[in-house]
């Protein structure tokens, strides 16, 4: 499927942002890549730098090519500088206030024919593009994490998402190399309708005292035959975007399976979220 789009937005530099914008930049696009200032927008463009770094080290990318996909991004300073983007995804945290906030902010700094895309991973598409004056060129589009390694990305309409909208987004999918799957606008969409529930029981196997951590972990890998246990993956994810996500099925769903455990609500509570702060169901170095 064709793809017109050329130059993308990144709104968020963090983990999941500056990932988008690194596979953004090896597959063609030129990125523009904004936080709320400029030295924040940079920090993300160092880490990239160092990943792309890494794998030079690794042999697995010419040191020309790193060179090349480094100098298709460019660090902004806010929002005004997404403004001439024909495409812009929002990748911030994920606080529906937050991202109403910044969807209103792009809607009037974007130039009327721009796609305004969100990585969402559990928040109403519907309800975030309510938010601009461009409803049908709103749209999910949800990357996995780590970026730059994940195959899969959903692709969410919402009620009023035009053909074209989704066409376009899953294009740029496609050219970043990635399966595009199309999911209904529904809370916590496919993967995190499905993943979310079973990190949230392996919490309550926990709480409840039925087996350690580290013996959830091995249940659930050697039984199962998943890569990594679901704490694991929890740290990895944030236990702050993990409790997030299931109070957002939980209040959008109606029903108590839902319910977050209470022993996430306390890490959370506590600043444990995992990798990012060094301590969630296990101990990292920061």
């Amino acid at each position: 499927m064709g793809n017109s789009i050329r130059q993308i937005g990144i709104l968020g530099a963090g983990q999941m942002g500056d990932g988008i914008a690194q596979t953004a930049a090896q597959t063609g696009f030129e990125v523009l890549l904004a936080d709320q200032n400029l030295a924040i927008a940079e920090k993300g463009k160092s880490r990239i730098a160092a990943r792309l770094s890494k794998m030079v080290e690794k042999g697995k990318l010419a040191e020309s090519d790193a060179r090349e996909q480094l100098a298709a991004i460019r660090a902004v300073d806010g929002i005004g500088g997404l403004s001439r983007c024909e495409m812009v995804i929002e990748a911030v945290t994920e606080n529906a206030a937050l991202k109403f906030d910044l969807f209103r902010k792009l809607d009037d700094a974007c130039a009327p024919g721009a796609i305004l895309a969100t990585n969402t991973s559990s928040i109403s598409i519907t309800i975030i593009a309510a938010q601009t004056k461009r409803p049908e060129k709103v749209a999910g589009i949800h990357f996995m994490n780590p970026v730059p390694v994940m195959k899969l990305v959903e692709g969410i309409r919402g009620l009023q998402t035009s053909d074209e909208t989704f066409r376009l987004i899953r294009g740029v999918s496609e050219q970043m190399g990635k399966t595009f799957v199309a999911v209904k606008d529904i809370p916590g969409f496919a993967v995190n309708r499905i993943l979310m529930p079973m990190i949230n029981e392996a919490v309550t196997v926990l709480y409840e005292g039925i087996a350690s951590v580290e013996d959830i972990d091995a249940a659930m890998k050697l039984g199962t035959n998943q890569p990594m246990g679901p704490l694991t993956l929890a740290d990895f994810i944030g236990l702050d975007t993990c409790l997030a996500i299931m109070e957002v099925l939980h209040e959008g769903m109606g029903d108590s399976k839902y319910r977050p455990c209470p022993l996430l609500k306390q890490y959370v509570a506590a600043g444990w979220f995992g990798k990012k702060t060094g301590r969630g169901f296990y101990r990292y170095d920061t």
